[in-house]
């Protein structure tokens, strides 16, 4: 399937249902295909042939959203690119990805100012919300369209997504319509949906760049309606669920920590809900599940990457609790059991698969591996290795078939001669009352060649003392792993997505090397 055929399965379920919910106007699927038509016309009409890269620079917008199906109809790629970057790291993706066409808001209209004249392939800048000198205004884009298109791309390809730009040049994953379609089948297959006729409702506050964008096709594919956030507010994403009836949604474990702490959660009707998925980070086992019990039993485990998305393994609500309704707390550190359509396995340093329990680089085989890097033939090699993809996190199977990750492999922390992963020492540092955040590196010591250094963010109006928190973690995992250093700092730096820096928490704390 393309992009706009989900579009098109929901709007063949009614036209006039709700598709698109935004500051309280409603779009139906006859109004978001009508515009989407339009934005194929105009892309054509601009001279967009099958296969040219379409860029979008955008917040979470209805009319931006939009346009990817446009893009779509028109055979053209999409390729989201992330409104918090840099201008310089957002120049080197849209050159990377060899974009004709980047549609932005006017919020990012002076990011685009300043690359624009060093991005000779761009030969169209349309913006949606504003008036400026040297890009089209929405309406001239739009008016330069004709008849309506429809054009099938020149091969599978669908998207676009940049990846690795923290640890050296970034590359671009190159996702298929097989790659999103499989995605797609393991979602509606693996979570709970509401029964024809009831559609779901599905709330996006997490940025539709990433992971929320790409879990709204079962959405679509369902005939259900998606309520756009356009500014991350942990109140009004409680009040949304709630006055829209919302039954799906997705929010990275930081946010819902923050649900967790917000006052209006235990009087806040969630009735509605029927999977709130959680993802792209660790969550912390203790806040699992007190998210069990307060939120309800319907938090739900996915587990991919930009090049595997979303559902390389799935952990649907029920798999949270034992036959006998308790909540199954040996579960709730694992990443849930490998997807129905996808192998997965582990694989030591040279090649050979493991047995169960035992620990090595999380390979996977599936149709929801992506094509490739784009124009990367060496880094496509060095992924797919042995036959696999690699991962790059290590992890191991128990006997029940649960994936468990315990670290990405650039994080293990050799301490003394022995392997400690850092995962394993968050948790335990989360269990601890006043952490509400952590991260545990490895640093650079003469004894031990290196130490377990931990990096605590306290919740509000508490405070520790290094010694109890290295107690109390010994207590739980042993003295090998438990933190020879902690410090405590006001927040932890954290990417564009909410993830934790910590190649920026290394530089911080490594000695200059004059001190070395």
């Amino acid at each position: 399937m393309r992009l706009v055929d989900y579009l098109d399965k929901g709007a063949s379920l009614g036209g006039d249902a709700p598709c698109l919910v935004c500051d309280g106007r409603t779009w139906t699927y006859g109004d978001v295909g009508a515009l989407a038509a339009r934005i194929a016309s105009a892309l054509v009409g601009r001279g967009v042939v099958a296969g040219d890269k379409v860029a979008i620079l955008s917040g979470n917008d209805p009319v931006a959203f939009t346009c990817v199906f446009g893009i779509s109809r028109a055979g053209a790629v999409w390729c989201p690119i992330n409104p918090r970057n840099e201008a310089a790291e957002n120049r080197e993706l849209l050159e990377l990805f060899e974009c004709t066409t980047l549609i932005f808001q006017a919020a990012y209209a002076d990011l685009v100012d300043q690359i624009r004249g060093d991005l000779p392939r761009v030969t169209t800048l349309v913006c949606l919300d504003a008036e400026l000198d040297w890009a089209l205004s929405w309406e001239a884009f739009l008016g330069a369209g004709g008849d309506e298109v429809d054009v099938p791309g020149d091969d599978d390809l669908a998207m676009i997504v940049g990846t690795g730009g923290t640890t050296g040049r970034p590359k671009g994953v190159m996702l298929t319509g097989a790659n999103l379609e499989t995605m797609t089948a393991l979602t509606l297959m693996s979570y709970p949906w509401p029964e024809p006729p009831a559609r779901p409702t599905y709330l996006a506050l997490a940025p539709l760049t990433h992971a929320a964008g790409v879990l709204c096709f079962p959405v679509l594919a369902s005939g259900g309606s998606i309520v756009i956030m356009r500014k991350p507010d942990v109140g009004a994403f409680l009040e949304l669920v709630a006055s829209e009836r919302v039954t799906h949604t997705f929010l990275p474990p930081t946010l819902i920590y923050m649900v967790l702490d917000h006052p209006a959660l235990d009087t806040t009707d969630l009735s509605s809900l029927q999977c709130f998925w959680y993802g792209a980070a660790p969550m912390s086992s203790r806040r699992l599940e007190e998210a069990l019990t307060r939120i309800g039993p319907v938090m739900a485990q996915l587990f991919g990457q930009t090049e595997a998305p979303m559902m390389i393994s799935t952990m649907a609500p029920r798999d949270h609790f034992r036959p006998d309704g308790s909540i199954a707390t040996e579960r709730l550190s694992s990443a849930g059991r490998p997807a129905p359509l996808v192998t997965v396995a582990v694989m030591d340093e040279g090649g050979r698969l493991l047995p169960t329990g035992e620990r090595g680089e999380i390979v996977v085989r599936s149709s929801l591996v992506m094509r490739g890097y784009f124009r990367n033939p060496e880094a496509t090699a060095e992924a797919s290795a042995h036959g696999w993809h690699h991962t790059g996190d290590i992890g191991f199977l128990d006997p029940d078939g649960f994936l468990h990750i315990v670290d990405r492999a650039k994080d293990m922390v050799i301490t003394g001669g022995f392997n400690v992963y850092s995962t394993e020492v968050e948790q335990a540092l989360m269990a601890h009352p006043a952490v509400a955040d952590c991260a545990v590196i490895g640093l650079p010591d003469d004894k031990w060649g290196e130490r377990v250094t931990a990096v605590l963010q306290l919740r509000p109006g508490q405070a520790v003392v290094p010694e109890e928190v290295q107690a109390f973690v010994k207590e739980r995992i042993g003295a090998v792993k438990t933190p020879k250093q902690i410090e405590v700092w006001d927040d932890l730096p954290r990417s564009k997505v909410g993830k934790v820096l910590k190649t920026e928490i290394k530089e911080r704390l490594r000695p200059s090397p004059a001190h070395r």
